[in-house]
């Protein structure tokens, strides 16, 4: 079983990118930094790339 928080960072940030709405783009944020404690190093690699793109959306809709 992985980790659930993880996956739902995933999942927000998916989201995040196919809707650019900033209520969705709040939500993944609050989803990586609830997933970021309880990760892996290599989980938390992922997270920061994820952040990334996040802040790639959050960039665009500003």
């Amino acid at each position: 079983m992985g980790n659930k928080l993880f996956q739902l960072a995933k999942d927000a940030v998916c989201l995040a990118e196919s809707t650019s709405n900033l209520d969705n783009i709040e939500k993944a944020k609050n989803q990586i930094s609830s997933a970021f404690s309880n990760s892996t190093a290599a989980e938390q690699m992922q997270l920061q790339e994820l952040q990334q793109r996040l802040d790639q959306v959050q960039n665009r809709t500003s």
